[in-house]
């Protein structure tokens, strides 16, 4: 449910933001009256997303932009923030959600140049959303919001891939470490952990499959949805949570609290990154909704 109005006057960058729970983000954002820049790899989606927001009727669309972005990149994080002040006078929420499955399969077996993309995009991404943005907000001298989307994956064992679960630990602690650096100049840090969310991430265009086994995995009866984390992440940006930085917010349906079954991909064996069975010890790296395709190797 929106709030209408929350973010009147406020402007947000959104990275990930044509799809999964960065698309849900950018949408609340919009029908909250924020202004948004959306960047993310996939330019097919970031401007289908667009062409949708335009057609709505809603009027919303004047306050949208898109831009491509590599967030690994430093050069197209910094130009999707410069994008925000130039097209919109300031910045005041940065939405680190960029994400990829990345690499997957038993320790043994994954290549140095797959670890070393996931960790681009998942942390090294993360870590220039922070720079960057911080930057602009003690220009400005009025503080900011920054939120991280990290994942349950990155508080256990067993919820995610290997090097996904270590990369979404250190955004957790990357936004702790940021919180108590910049607190002094009102710029708060937060972090959102998801767990079992249907998105093309998961899902890779079977979201009913995915669904049926996401319902099985927590004490709550319904899996995620992506506007659920929207949700949150909205709340970790508005004035509500003017007192919460540091944080590190929990978004599963209880799965961390039961044990809560593997999510896929989580043990190197059957299921990989790009959610299909795979035979036992194949490994390899999801590229998530980025538009490139999986590279999956088999076992031996």
């Amino acid at each position: 449910m929106s709030t209408g109005g929350t973010f009147e006057g406020r402007v947000a960058v959104v990275t990930g933001g044509a799809s999964g729970i960065g698309r849900a983000t950018v949408l609340r954002l919009l029908d909250d009256g924020a202004s948004v820049v959306s960047a993310d790899f996939n330019a097919a989606s970031g401007e289908a997303l667009v062409e949708e927001v335009a057609s709505s009727g809603s009027g919303t669309e004047k306050r949208l932009r898109f831009v491509r972005s590599d967030v690994s990149v430093e050069a197209d994080v910094e130009a999707a923030v410069a994008t925000a002040v130039d097209e919109f006078g300031r910045l005041d929420i940065m939405v680190n959600n960029a994400g990829v499955g990345g690499a997957f399969g038993p320790v043994e077996n994954i290549e140095v140049d797959d670890w070393d993309w996931t960790f681009g995009v998942l942390v090294r991404g993360v870590f220039l959303g922070v720079k960057h943005a911080s930057r602009v907000f003690k220009r400005q001298g009025d503080g900011g919001a920054i939120v991280n989307t990290a994942s349950v994956a990155g508080l256990r064992a067993g919820a995610g891939p290997l090097a996904y679960s270590t990369a979404k630990a250190g955004v957790i602690n990357l936004t702790r470490a940021a919180a108590l650096e910049l607190a002094e100049a009102r710029i708060r840090v937060n972090a959102v952990c998801p767990g079992g969310i249907n998105t093309p991430l998961l899902n890779y265009g079977n979201p009913d499959a995915v669904g049926q086994f996401l319902d099985q995995l927590q004490p709550w009866p319904e899996h995620g949805r992506p506007e659920d984390v929207a949700a949150a992440i909205c709340f970790l940006a508005s004035d509500d949570a003017r007192f919460i930085t540091g944080e590190a917010l929990v978004v599963d349906g209880g799965l961390t609290i039961s044990g809560g079954t593997s999510l896929p991909g989580a043990r190197g064996g059957r299921r990989g990154g790009p959610g299909a069975l795979l035979p036992e010890g194949a490994s390899g790296v999801s590229k998530g909704s980025t538009g490139e395709e999986p590279v999956i190797r088999s076992a031996g």
